[in-house]
């Protein structure tokens, strides 16, 4: 499996060091796309890969699978072209999808082109349990509460726990589109992004990033708490979204499949 990877951040060289060095993955990263012209050569020089900063060059080269691990707004600017140069998607940047009308756009533009988008499960669990509860439309509530310190939210730190927000997803992605990819990616296994509640809690105690999900259903009742190590090299990303990349290229064309 030949992929390429689009961003040059801690992600990125995260990927790089387990596949290319570490061969976790039964394939090598070959192709880097990115804008910063003094990490990107050093990641070419270091890990034997190829950097490009132009982004059809990088999409005619030859890889199998794309690996999006940039921002929202060079996910959205690229994503079309990826599926429309028959190249399967994996998705690190959820918040690209909290427009509905392009999340449905994306998802007939893949079936057309015969290609398929991963959302990898980022710093959550339990995405296959709410896409089961819901499957004969059986699931009828799904909240969660994550708790951040102020600085990992960008806010002025203060001495106190506040909440900062209590709605539904729709407006919490709006609020805070770097700190709640969790709830977009639970709002769609799920009910939806106006059916899904969100309460965002700074905590100037908290060591971790941490999140709490409750749902129920015709099922029964799922309650699910995990709080997430961040990056050794990078406090603002969480170790969890990273290995859950590094998962799905594992789990690519497995024989067999776990869960849904």
């Amino acid at each position: 499996m030949k992929i390429g990877v689009i961003g040059t951040g801690n992600i990125t060289q995260y990927l790089l060091e387990s596949i290319n060095e570490g061969e976790k993955v039964n394939g090598k990263i070959v192709s880097l796309f990115g804008r910063n012209q003094e990490v990107g050569p050093q990641l070419e020089s270091r890990y034997g890969t190829k950097f490009y900063t132009n982004f059809q060059e990088f999409i005619e080269s030859p890889v199998d699978i794309v690996v999006e691990a940039a921002t929202i707004s060079v996910a959205i600017e690229h994503m079309e072209e990826v599926l429309k140069n028959k190249k399967d998607l994996i998705l690190s940047s959820i918040g690209a999808f909290k427009n509905v009308d392009f999340l449905n756009e994306m998802k007939e533009i893949a079936k057309s082109y015969e290609q398929h988008i991963y959302l990898p499960s980022g710093a959550i669990g339990g995405l296959d349990l709410l896409q089961s509860a819901n499957s004969m439309g059986g699931l009828k509530e799904v909240h969660i509460t994550t708790r951040k310190s102020y600085q990992s939210l960008g806010l002025e730190v203060q001495y106190v726990e506040e909440c900062i927000f209590d709605g539904i997803a729709l407006d919490a992605i709006e609020k805070f589109p770097k700190n709640v990819n969790v709830a977009l990616l639970l709002s769609i296994a799920g009910l939806g992004a106006q059916h899904t509640t969100v309460r965002v809690i700074a905590d100037p105690k908290i060591q971790r990033n941490t999140h709490s999900i409750e749902a129920k259903g015709d099922f029964g009742k799922m309650n699910l708490t995990i709080e997430n190590e961040p990056m050794p090299n990078n406090p603002k990303t969480s170790y969890l979204a990273a290995l859950s990349i590094l998962s799905t290229l594992q789990n690519k064309g497995n024989a067999i499949t776990i869960g849904s």
